[in-house]
């Protein structure tokens, strides 16, 4: 595509890289991107992506902001408090980059309407903080052969990798394959009943949009088979090779899930 001379000033920085180039920035301009979740991962992740030019962003959260929210979540402000996370999030990301093409969906996933949603888009960036909702972007994901970028934090650690188990030939891992059932109510505290390191959710949803913009523009290696385990405490990063597993309910050899409705019992 041809620029205006606003866009070869505003990407100057990522035409220069012989990487991305103005084909990849094309690719950025045209991409859609959903991001679940305007929190604490989900606010690196829209700043970045609507930094580097990615043409549509849908934004799904059904919250309003709190006083709570904003020791980490940096999309947020002490104005926008009792103001809807996608509007919020919406003017910050308008106020870095206008040009932007973004979609609101003031309302929480469920197999009622995340087929609907995710088929407008390429990719799907998972920051929600419940397991029974990342189980479900898996699993669509997944049906709907959509590439699954996911990241998740508490106190201290962090993780994140890339599925894209619906690829045929490529043999990769879904979520499933790693963790096979969400664990029993209670078992796994939530950031707001353990506590997390503000700054986490900065480093974990700044390399969850790396991925996103490397899977966009198909550059580098894909994390999809590595899962990345950040400690902060100790500044340590492992990667962790994970295969298919033969038995997921979801991608193996002989699959029991074979819908959504797993999710409405």
């Amino acid at each position: 595509m041809d620029f205006n001379e606003e866009q070869l000033e505003r990407y100057a920085r990522h035409i220069l890289l012989p990487e991305v180039g103005g084909v990849g920035q094309s690719k950025l301009l045209n991409a859609k991107v959903l991001v679940v979740g305007a929190g604490g991962l989900g606010a690196p992740v829209l700043l970045y992506l609507a930094a580097a030019g990615v043409g549509t962003i849908g934004i799904i959260d059904d919250d309003v902001v709190d006083l709570s929210n904003l020791q980490r979540q940096i999309i947020h402000s002490t104005q926008t408090i009792d103001v809807a996370k996608v509007e919020s999030a919406k003017e910050s990301l308008l106020s870095i980059n206008p040009a932007l093409n973004i979609n609101l969906y003031q309302e929480r996933l469920n197999t009622g309407n995340i087929n609907s949603i995710i088929s407008q888009y390429d990719i799907v960036a998972d920051g929600t903080d419940n397991f029974a909702t990342r189980f479900l972007i898996n699993d669509a994901c997944y049906f709907a052969k959509k590439t699954l970028v996911s990241a998740a934090i508490l106190r201290f650690d962090g993780q994140l990798s890339t599925y894209k188990a619906h690829l045929e030939g490529e043999d990769k891992p879904c979520y499933r394959c790693i963790f096979r059932e969400p664990p029993p109510p209670g078992q796994v505290p939530t950031c707001s009943e353990a506590g997390v390191l503000g700054a986490i959710c900065g480093t974990m949803g700044s390399l969850q949009a790396t991925e996103i913009l490397k899977e966009i523009m198909g550059i580098g290696q894909s994390m999809s088979g590595t899962l990345m385990i950040y400690d902060a405490l100790h500044s340590e990063f492992r990667n962790v090779k994970v295969k298919r597993d033969k038995g997921c309910p979801l991608c193996g050899e002989n699959p029991t899930i074979t819908d959504l409705s797993v999710h409405n019992q």
